[in-house]
């Protein structure tokens, strides 16, 4: 399979117009290299994705008979970088300098092998990568590193797995900061305090499928919390704010905005009977960022509903 794909690749770039080569020359927006570890010389990103909660996959063993041997699911804080370099150096030179950078920075090697010694096609089909054409494996030919370190309370593992595409090399680095998962989950009482303390709180329990103002079922413990709230202070008047990124044009995401704010009042007044009075409705748009935009950690949070006491 892995084979199909790196000759399909050909193809698949020739199809790509000018205005997407010479994207392909810059790293993709809003990515940077990982902290103390940088890039191979000439590479560019291609892929990237940090996420404060994420599971990820790493092997630190070999595979025996086609399967995994000691295969560890991660939790924490999770990196994934994707790069590419151009014709030059070999998949060995590109994986020894992210392997010889991991050492200087504290990694002790769990495992470090080439794709025979590792498993072959089996084993490359078991490692977390970034989708196509972010990140290219190719089955028979790759390279793949995994190591540890322990960071006072923290235990932090990175992997590297190293392939070819025609004559570029594609590499991706994966660091997980193994943690527990925050509770971001506001109830009834922390509204009422960032109400009382700030005039408003961000409620992200929220959520909609992209570009609609339709609220999923999975929403259903915060929109209860937020009745309790209003329930339980019957003179208790609120605004309700929707707020959304800046993907999209200034006058899609303003209504947007507040389709989703009305759809949250509509649920209120629906489902726990709150007056629809008590709940006025607007939408901002991307007019008030509380994260970067440039970053898919900042319009995560600038993804949100408010509520606001007049």
């Amino acid at each position: 399979m892995h084979r199909f794909v790196a000759v399909f690749t050909a193809a698949f770039v020739a199809a790509f117009p000018a205005s997407d080569a010479l994207a392909q020359n810059r790293d993709v927006a809003g990515a940077r290299d990982y902290p103390g570890i940088g890039r191979f010389s000439g590479s560019v990103i291609t892929g990237y994705q940090t996420k404060d909660f994420d599971a990820v996959r790493l092997q630190a063993a070999a595979f025996k008979d086609g399967q995994p041997t000691d295969a560890r699911t991660l939790e924490g804080r999770v990196t994934r970088i994707a790069y590419r370099t151009g014709p030059g150096p070999s998949i060995l030179e590109v994986s020894r300098n992210f392997e010889n950078q991991l050492g200087k920075a504290g990694f002790e090697t769990l495992l470090a092998c080439n794709a025979d010694d590792c498993g072959g096609i089996p084993f490359s089909e078991k490692i977390d990568a970034l989708p196509i054409p972010a990140m290219w494996i190719d089955g028979f030919d790759y390279r793949y590193f995994a190591g540890h370190k322990r960071d006072g309370n923290a235990d932090i593992y990175a992997t590297v797995i190293t392939s070819k595409n025609n004559d570029d090399i594609y590499a991706q680095l994966v660091v997980a900061v193994v943690g527990a998962l925050e509770n971001k989950m506001i109830d009834a009482a922390a509204m009422a305090k960032g109400l009382g303390e700030k005039g408003h709180i961000a409620i992200y329990g929220i959520y909609f499928d992209t570009d609609k103002a339709v609220i999923k079922p999975e929403s259903a413990p915060t929109l209860a919390e937020m009745a309790k709230l209003l329930g339980g202070q019957p003179a208790l008047n609120v605004f309700i704010v929707g707020h959304t990124d800046n993907q999209g044009s200034f006058e899609h995401n303003m209504t947007l905005s507040r389709q989703r704010a009305d759809a949250v009042a509509a649920a209120l007044a629906t489902t726990y009977k709150i007056p629809r009075g008590r709940m006025k409705t607007a939408g901002l748009g991307f007019l008030a960022p509380v994260g970067s935009n440039a970053t898919d950690e900042g319009r995560a949070l600038n993804r949100r509903v408010e509520l606001v006491q007049p």
